[in-house]
């Protein structure tokens, strides 16, 4: 009878976690209603769509990206969307004063900051590494330290509103794979630092919570144009992973993953590192 009820067990087990996965937590759009909320990386992709969905339920909206016209369309179609406020400030975060300066002007316009979600990535070839490690430098500090800045500068005023950091990551920042060495050493980094400082903020017992969102492959236009003839997978659409990132903030959740396979690549990443590298280089194609 032993070996019938360990199979009932680990059935049971496995069962629970799946529906635990997929249970999908209900939370009202009234309540994001008239929020402070400043998006980086908004003037396209993902960002983009996540500053739709908050001005489709009445945020107070202040967006950031490098291109000042870029920013002005998608403000333009922010307040046709029904934002109660809506802003832009051009800047290029990898300068560290601008990650500074962002933040400043953002809590000044809205008076105050409810929600800030950072997203805003540095282009980057996508090829085998060639040893340039002034490009990695340049892009550590956009892709993560400018995240580091905004959010120290960010915290005293999510400190008086209770407010949520929402951090778009990556399943390359917790799996490696080929092709974007640069790209997943910067989300590794955000991973590693935003799940911490989840640990640290919870023991100084404080307020700000913070959400990591892992993205598997989104059809944004420039991961659609980077990975073309790399990559043999279909990707997920933006406007649902800009969804569950605006969800995430407001459950206030740790760790979100979208598509449901980002799930399951990390649970099962350290079980079979065989087939879990198998799966990886087959999901690539070889281009020297």
């Amino acid at each position: 009878m032993k070996f019938p009820v360990k199979i009932f067990l680990f059935g049971s087990l496995s069962a629970a976690l799946i529906a635990f996965q997929w249970y999908d937590p209900y939370f009202s759009g009234e309540s994001l209603k008239g929020v402070r909320v400043l998006v980086t990386g908004a003037s396209t992709g993902i960002g983009e769509q996540v500053a739709y969905h908050y001005a489709r339920l009445g945020a107070q909206i202040v967006i950031t990206a490098r291109r000042a016209h870029a920013l002005n369309k998608v403000s333009l179609k922010c307040q046709d969307l029904g934002a109660q406020k809506i802003l832009y400030i051009p800047a290029d975060m990898a300068s560290p004063a601008e990650a500074n300066r962002v933040v400043e002007d953002a809590e000044e316009q809205l008076e105050g900051l409810d929600y800030i979600v950072l997203n805003h990535i540095g282009p980057s070839p996508y090829r085998m590494w060639d040893g340039d490690v002034d490009h990695m430098r340049w892009l550590m500090q956009v892709n993560f330290h400018s995240y580091v800045q905004m959010t120290q500068k960010a915290l005293p005023a999510l400190e008086k509103s209770m407010g949520s950091i929402v951090v778009v990551s990556s399943l390359i920042g917790k799996l490696c794979s080929p092709y974007a060495l640069p790209y997943i050493a910067t989300k590794f980094a955000v991973n590693g630092f935003f799940g911490s400082l989840q640990h640290e903020l919870a023991m100084k017992q404080s307020n700000v919570s913070v959400s990591v969102c892992i993205l598997g492959f989104i059809d944004t236009d420039s991961s659609m144009e980077k990975t073309k003839g790399y990559i043999d997978m279909r990707p997920y659409p933006a406007r649902e992973a800009a969804w569950q990132v605006v969800k995430a903030g407001a459950l206030r959740q740790s760790e979100v993953f979208y598509p449901w396979y980002t799930y399951y690549c990390t649970l099962i990443r350290d079980w079979f590192p065989y087939f879990r590298d198998l799966v990886i280089r087959n999901s690539y194609n070889y281009i020297p």
